[in-house]
């Protein structure tokens, strides 16, 4: 194939760690992390995959993601759906029988994604400053092995999470087997670990509490981890 005219995208960097998120979180990952974003939520940790990043063909993508041999693979950005080939890109490692994760903002559609797609939707919260890019409608694509994950600034973001976990049924979503789960994520070093515990007991939510992982192992300002 022709490499000038063959379906590309931008990569920041495409590597091999343990996942630090989701209920996979412990697991070792291939990250496929794409450039571009056109959110600007003010806790952002990857402000590094905005710009530049490296042309790359799908089957370049691919042909990296085979050579680590990792079962597990994570797209994520930036905002990995920001750019229509990520769909393609995530049906072609699905084809080839990897677990594939795309982990985005919310604020793009996530239904022409591949059925067998784990979708980790990361609905923004008020202190994130893009609450208002939240496309609602991607609750309704969400499935069985779908997750869904909030990033919580403070006492506000938790109880509009809670407000919107409760209002949209999400809870019994994940009860009755149709959500796979909720995740509250604490913005680093901005919420007390035990309240944001003490917030999630207190209130019966059927969430899992997690930190990232990855920056406990290497610390918060490492990349490619």
């Amino acid at each position: 194939m022709d490499t000038e005219r063959a379906p590309f995208l931008r990569i920041t960097e495409i590597f091999h760690s343990i996942q630090g998120e989701s209920t996979r979180a412990g697991l070792p990952c291939t990250f496929v992390r794409l450039t571009g974003c056109p959110l600007r939520c003010v806790w952002c940790d990857t402000e590094y995959a905005f710009t530049g990043g490296t042309r790359m063909t799908l089957d370049e993508i691919v042909e990296k993601v085979d050579a680590v041999g990792t079962p597990l693979v994570e797209i994520t950005g930036g905002e990995p759906l920001a750019h229509p080939n990520a769909f393609p890109l995530a049906a072609r490692l699905a084809d080839a029988g990897y677990t594939v994760l795309v982990e985005t903002s919310g604020a793009f559609d996530i239904s022409g994604l591949d059925p067998r797609v784990i979708r980790i939707m990361d609905l923004k919260c008020p202190g994130s400053g893009e609450s208002a890019r939240n496309l609602w409608s991607n609750l309704d694509h969400l499935g069985p092995a779908d997750e869904v994950k909030f990033v919580v600034a403070d006492r506000a973001d938790y109880e509009w999470a809670r407000g919107v976990i409760r209002e949209r049924g999400l809870d019994r979503a994940v009860v009755e087997g149709r959500l796979g789960a909720l995740l509250f994520s604490p913005v680093w070093e901005a919420v007390d670990l035990e309240d944001l515990a003490a917030w999630i007991l207190d209130d019966r939510l059927p969430a899992r509490f997690q930190l990232q992982l990855h920056k406990l192992i290497w610390g918060a300002d490492t990349i490619g981890v």
